[in-house]
C-alpha cells in the first residue's frame, strides 16, 4: 500500500473517532512530529536573504558589533 492511500485510510479511521481523549492525542503527535522535522531540516535561505546576512555582518563588523572568540566564550560559559 502507498503512502498516499494509507493516509487516506487513515484520515477515514480518524473521522470516525467519538473519543475527544484519542484525538488530543493524536494532535499532540502530530505537532511534536511536526517540531521535530523542522528542527532537523530548516529550510534553506534565498540567495537575497543570504546576501544581506552577509551585508549586516559586514556593517557590524565595520561598526565594531562584535565580540573577540574569547570573550563569547566567556559569555556561553556564564550562561551554565
Amino acid at each position: 500500500m502507498d503512502l498516499q492511500a494509507r493516509k487516506i485510510l487513515f484520515v477515514q479511521e480518524f473521522l470516525r473517532l467519538n473519543n475527544e481523549n484519542i484525538i488530543s492525542k493524536f494532535e499532540h503527535i502530530l505537532h511534536t512530529e511536526k517540531k521535530k522535522l523542522y528542527a532537523e531540516k530548516p529550510s534553506p535561505m534565498s540567495l537575497a536573504d543570504f546576501n544581506q546576512v552577509i551585508n549586516n555582518s559586514e556593517e557590524d563588523a565595520a561598526s565594531g558589533r562584535v565580540k573577540e572568540t574569547d570573550e563569547l566564550d566567556k559569555d556561553i560559559d556564564a550562561w551554565s
